[in-house]
């Protein structure tokens, strides 16, 4: 270890006692990869270049793909760009520089993996579809040092929770800053906004409140399993099959189906399948805080669909309001299936209710907990 030092000692001062940086660029290259970062990266774009340098008149060396594993040697900041010298696990042990933007790198991946162990054990509430480019943060706030990196316009994802936080009007629609950097944008006063205060009408839900979505991503679209995205360029994905049963003042936010065993509840990517059963909370766009709090949902909506007429009916739904929070439960296997949801007493605590689904003559029926009457909860006549 001695050695080492007094080698790399040695070595620096050789080079600060030479004159012109592209021999110490070059000798710092050589120490790298002596000594290493001792980090990894994984290509998170669909195809991106290593080349022989990070100037702007390089050649190219070799394409990588989503997924490639790089060994990470040295990192530079040329022109306020990140690169990163690394070494391929190509047959020639290619090494060059890659865009920084084209990675992830071990520890940062690391920190995304640890984050989807919150979620291990729940099932995804909803699905969703990106209409810009936006970057998948480790927290759900704007703070620069949390950026892991930008996802594609496009790109789907499960959603496993959201979180509402308090509207900032100077905030950009779009989270598409460069990681360690904030996006500016001039502030504006929303005349709407502010017009509708003054008439003391009830405060809208989009207009007090932006919504961060904990996604979690298949290994197709990125190689980071779960981040944090900015609400407003999210697109929820409701099923074709369904979507005709969701009304304007009364948004579908959550939906799992039934009929089937398989892991994929929500359809993620809006996949065309045969019409099935589908457990819905949905929620209408009034603000209706308790102590601060707001309720994830305010409605049940219990879809099952007839064979014999080819047609969906109502097997269950709430004629009432109601306030309920995260996460929908959906257990058992085949016909011996239930559901779980959290509801708020009137006398102020949440408590977890269970609804049981069974089939009479084909036909699905819920039975709700015995005291829901008190939630003014109460099947369709």
């Amino acid at each position: 270890m001695k050695l080492k030092v007094i080698f790399f000692v040695t070595i620096l001062l050789f080079v600060f006692g030479q004159t012109g940086c592209g021999l110490l660029d070059q000798t710092v290259s050589s120490v790298s990869g002596v000594f290493g970062i001792g980090d990894t990266a994984t290509v998170i774009t669909k195809k991106a270049q290593i080349r022989t340098s990070y100037a702007v008149v390089a050649a190219d060396l070799l394409e990588v793909k989503l997924g490639d594993k790089l060994d990470v040697l040295d990192q530079m900041d040329f022109e306020k760009v990140l690169w990163y010298r690394v070494r391929a696990h190509d047959e020639a042990n290619t090494e060059g520089w890659i865009e920084a933007q084209n990675v992830i790198t071990g520890k940062t991946l690391e920190k995304s993996i640890a984050l989807s162990e919150e979620f291990r054990t729940l099932s995804p509430q909803a699905s969703g579809q990106l209409r810009a480019a936006s970057n998948l943060r480790l927290a759900s706030d704007m703070n620069p040092e949390n950026a892991l990196f930008k996802l594609t316009a496009g790109s789907t994802f499960e959603i496993m929770t959201w979180k509402f936080v308090v509207k900032q009007q100077d905030v950009s629609d779009v989270d598409d800053a460069k990681k360690g950097e904030q996006k500016q944008v001039k502030k504006s006063r929303n005349e709407e906004i502010e017009a509708a205060k003054e008439a003391n009408e009830p405060e809208k839900i989009e207009d007090k409140y932006d919504i961060w979505y904990l996604v979690r991503l298949d290994k197709s679209v990125s190689p980071a399993p779960a981040g944090w995205l900015f609400g407003r360029q999210v697109e929820l994905q409701v099923p074709s099959d369904i979507i005709f049963f969701q009304h304007n003042n009364k948004k579908f936010v959550t939906w799992q189906r039934f009929d089937t065993d398989t892991a994929n509840k929500v359809n993620s990517g809006d996949k065309v399948t045969a019409p099935g059963d589908w457990v819905i909370l949905s929620r209408t766009n009034i603000s209706k805080p308790i102590n601060g709090d707001e309720p994830d949902f305010d409605g049940i909506l219990v879809l099952a669909f007839d064979k014999y007429r080819q047609e969906y009916y109502t097997a269950w739904r709430t004629t009432g309001e109601v306030w309920g929070k995260l996460p929908l439960k959906l257990e058992g296997t085949g016909d011996s299936k239930s559901f779980t949801i959290l509801i708020r007493r009137p006398e102020g605590e949440m408590e977890e209710k269970r609804f049981v689904i069974t089939r009479d003559k084909l036909r699905v029926k819920i039975t709700p907990p015995e005291d829901i009457a008190a939630f003014d909860i109460k099947p369709p006549k």
